[in-house]
Formats: structure tokens, C-alpha cells, sequence
């Protein structure tokens, strides 16, 4: 296993960082374990979720999973870069149960905790930008946090360039570390991030955590599985392999070409790209999570870079993207 730092902080994490969105509503608490171990075996030491993960009902039962996986010894815990999220509503829709005031970040901390059954969470991310909490109030409470030792990084998730800037604006006046992550969505067809929220992250020293790196599997081989059979796709999926159909194909004959799988080829492409720490990999089974590894193994060259490029089209830094 390749290890990286997490942006400018002296936080070791794995290349691949392992998503546990599927623990709970589509993976059983033992397999959940099982891949959970399976990891670590692996070297993988990076571990993602969110309080409203297992969703609706079940919010919280994500947290839990992992929690009770700790629980089983083994040193678990501290061989784990854990990282949990705060914003969701995980109330009954009372004022003051999400986003990001001084009051919900305190209870959901405290819950997450409990949750995961542990003292501390080395990675807090927001969720969401929350527009309508000042940054003095949101670093102050974080600011807590890590004073009580409950927290020792925060990082961010779905903000835009602008946002990344202003937090840490925020944090500097306040002589606070800020933001030392940002998770987005990025992938191959997905690049909008490559505009402002890569050029803000590198020049923040934030490590990009991409989510959602094979786009919910359209870089994984759909043509390929929707001709076998081997794939039923809901109504959303399908419109996106429609309007994809075209530069899907060629990416699928780029990847037979090299002899690899897209879904390890689309992972590789992430592990080139500028200021990307791990993209999130979230294994319904132990054997997908085996094979996510095989993109650690794969070169990509400038020539094959350039092949996917124009594939998939991407983005120069704004504004010379779209200006002179």
C-alpha cells in the first residue's frame, strides 16, 4: 500500500480511502466487518463515512457498524484515520438538528462519538456548506472540539472554490489550522472541480478526496455489463449512459486496449491528477474492494493521459478556461 499525507498536515493515509456508504442499507454488519478487516490487511488504514449514513430511519446505523467493529479490539481504532461528517438532519425535523451552528455541531459530535464508540475523530468534515452560519461561529465550535481533544482535523465536502477560500481566511484571522481536506465528487466525466476547487485546494494545502470516482459505476464497464445482462440501471442511470454512450465506448476500448478493467483504469486516472490524496472506494462486497486495488499497480503514461483527455474532455483553471 502507496501512503500520502493529507494535504500540508503530517496526517499518513492510504491512497485509497474506504467509503462505508453500502455498510448497513446494502451490506450486513458482519460482511460490513469483514471488509472493514479485509482493509487492513490491505494496508488501507483510511476510513470514510457520515452521521446520515444507513439513511431515513436508519441514519446513524453507518457509525454504528463501524463503532461496534472497534469494539472487537485489535488494535482497530488506532490503525484507523477515521473520518466522519456533520450537517444532515438527524433529528425529527426540529430547528437546531443540522447544518452547521455552534449547537449541532456540538450534539453531533458528541453523538458521532458515541456512535462509533471512540474518544476522538481525526478527520471532521463538513458535509455541505451551510450559507446561513458565519465562519467565526462554525471555527469556534470546531476550535472547542479540538481543544477537548475530540477532533484533530476538520475537512470539507462539496464546497466550492470560493467557499475553501473564505474558511480559510476565517480560520488565519483566528490563528486556526482550517481546512485541511476537501472531499468532492471527480472522476473522468465528472471535472468541474478542476476549474476553482483543485486550484483553491492546492494553493490551501487541502487534500482532494474524491467521491463518487467511477461516477456510480459508469466508468466500471456499464456498456460492457448492460450488453451481458449482468447490470439492471434505475431511469437516472440510464439517461446518463444515453447521454454517455459515446464517450463510454471509446473509454471501454481504451481500457481493452491496455488490457484493464475501466473500473481500475478510472481509479488510476484519480491517482494521477494534481492534489488528489485517495479517491473513496465503497465496496458492496470483499470482492470489489480487491479488486479496487489493482489501480494502485497501474502507470498511466502521458500518451494515455492525453488518450483519456480527449475522451473525456476536462477543464483548465478558471478563468483562462473560459477567457483570454
Amino acid at each position: 500500500m502507496e501512503y500520502t499525507n493529507l494535504g500540508r498536515t503530517g496526517l499518513r493515509v492510504s491512497r485509497l480511502c474506504l467509503g462505508t456508504m453500502n455498510f448497513g442499507p446494502v451490506t450486513e454488519e458482519p460482511e460490513s466487518h469483514a471488509i472493514m478487516d479485509q482493509a487492513h490487511q490491505h494496508g488501507i488504514n483510511f476510513f470514510d463515512t457520515a452521521n446520515v449514513y444507513g439513511w431515513g430511519e436508519n441514519r446513524g446505523r453507518t457509525e454504528q457498524i463501524l463503532g461496534n467493529w472497534f469494539a472487537t479490539g485489535g488494535g482497530r481504532r488506532d490503525k484507523t484515520v477515521l473520518a466522519t461528517k456533520v450537517y444532515g438532519s438527524m433529528g425529527e425535523g426540529w430547528p437546531n438538528e443540522d447544518k452547521l451552528s455552534a449547537l449541532n455541531i456540538r450534539r453531533a459530535c458528541e453523538a458521532s462519538l458515541r456512535r462509533l464508540q471512540t474518544d476522538y475523530i481525526d478527520l471532521y468534515q463538513f458535509h455541505h456548506v451551510d450559507r446561513d452560519t458565519p465562519w467565526e461561529e462554525i471555527w469556534q465550535a470546531l476550535e472547542t472540539l479540538v481543544a477537548q481533544g475530540k477532533v484533530l482535523y476538520v475537512g470539507s465536502s462539496n464546497f466550492a472554490g470560493w467557499h475553501i477560500a473564505q474558511a480559510q481566511a476565517k480560520a488565519a484571522e483566528r490563528n486556526f489550522l482550517g481546512l485541511v481536506s476537501e472531499q468532492s465528487i471527480y472522476n473522468l466525466a465528472r471535472r468541474e472541480v478542476e476549474l476553482e476547487v483543485l486550484p483553491a485546494c492546492e494553493h490551501y494545502g487541502l487534500g482532494v478526496i474524491p467521491w463518487s470516482p467511477l461516477y456510480s459505476g459508469l466508468l466500471g464497464g456499464v456498456l460492457r455489463k448492460q450488453r451481458e445482462g449482468k447490470r439492471r440501471y434505475d431511469d437516472r442511470v440510464k439517461a446518463r449512459i444515453e447521454e454517455l454512450r459515446e464517450p463510454l465506448g471509446a473509454y471501454e476500448d481504451f481500457c481493452e486496449e491496455l488490457g484493464e478493467e475501466p473500473g481500475d483504469v478510472g481509479l488510476a486516472w484519480l491517482l494521477h491528477q494534481r492534489a488528489v490524496t485517495a479517491p473513496i472506494v465503497g465496496p458492496r462486497n470483499a470482492e470489489q474492494l480487491d479488486g479496487a486495488l489493482r489501480a494502485l499497480e497501474i502507470t498511466l503514461s502521458q500518451e494515455h493521459l492525453d488518450r483519456l483527455d480527449k475522451i473525456f474532455p476536462g477543464y483548465r483553471t478558471a478563468p483562462e478556461h473560459y477567457a483570454w
